[in-house]
């Protein structure tokens, strides 16, 4: 795997690492994906249903599956590109503390509780299948990301491991303002980016401890489909569920305050110290 000092000029510019790499990357990524997400919606756009993009299994294929689709390949063909395949999947070798397994934990319950708390009367078998394969692309995407290309930028440039918490759950966090684009209500929105720093704090301790990039992924990729599920979509404050259990969809959803709480008390258990930069070359 090339490092900061071997491999070409492209390899030796990214290899560099630093807070502000991690930054231009989910900046780039968020113009690729909204552009390519308009493109799909331009040409697709007589295949879709407009009033709920959700409501079938094309409108998710077309409208949510391609776009994400899209970028989790060209995360994997910048990987390709800078020789970090498959270092980014397979982590850390030194053990973690056992108290990161309680992040792995409550990121599993909400999930749960919302599938029994669902009205699936809504939803066909095909259409459920097209929203979990979504949950799964996003969840390869947004983690390949996050926790692998910005942790390992943060990584190489020395950071300590409480830096590398907080900088890569606050750009998870911020790549979730691209839903001011589509419409999405200004308060809700940034609401979910709040959220969303404390769930991705949730997903670098699951890194962490688990050594496999896999696990945050999957964790993501249940998280993300049985909340569209069970509430309407993440930023739809219409949809008014009737069937299920909306209690137990409510408690779970008391979980976003509990993972930011607790990537708040990690914060304090987290080495602060900076770290030596690591060797990457093998």
């Amino acid at each position: 795997m090339a490092d900061r000092t071997t491999g070409n000029t492209w390899q030796r510019f990214w290899g560099r690492g630093g807070w502000w790499r991690a930054v231009l990357l989910a900046v780039g990524y968020l113009v690729v994906f909204v552009g390519v997400s308009q493109l799909i919606g331009v040409v697709a756009r007589p295949a879709l249903d407009l009033d709920d993009l959700y409501g079938d299994p094309m409108s998710v294929l077309l409208a949510s599956i391609l776009p994400i689709g899209v970028m989790g390949l060209l995360l994997l063909l910048f990987a390709k590109s800078l020789g970090w395949l498959p270092h980014l999947f397979r982590r850390r070798a030194e053990p973690a503390p056992r108290w990161m397994w309680i992040a792995v934990v409550i990121t599993v319950v909400p999930p749960v509780m919302k599938v029994f708390g669902t009205d699936w009367s809504r939803f066909t078998p095909t259409l459920v299948l097209a929203i979990l394969f979504f949950g799964l692309c996003v969840g390869f995407a947004e983690e390949l990301l996050t926790r692998g290309f910005a942790v390992e930028f943060l990584e190489r440039h020395g950071y300590s491991e409480r830096a590398v918490f907080v900088l890569s759950s606050v750009v998870f966090g911020l790549i979730h303002l691209q839903n001011l684009l589509g419409g999405g209500n200004p308060l809700l929105v940034f609401a979910t980016v709040g959220y969303a720093m404390g769930f991705g704090a949730m997903m670098f301790l699951a890194l962490r401890v688990s050594r496999w990039l896999i696990v945050p992924m999957l964790l993501h990729a249940l998280t993300d489909p049985t909340t569209l599920m069970a509430a309407g979509g993440i930023n739809d404050t219409s949809t008014v569920v009737t069937g299920g259990s909306p209690a137990l969809v409510t408690l779970a959803s008391l979980f976003n305050f509990v993972y930011i709480v607790f990537a708040i008390v990690a914060v304090f258990l987290l080495p602060g110290a900076r770290r030596r930069t690591p060797d990457r070359a093998s």
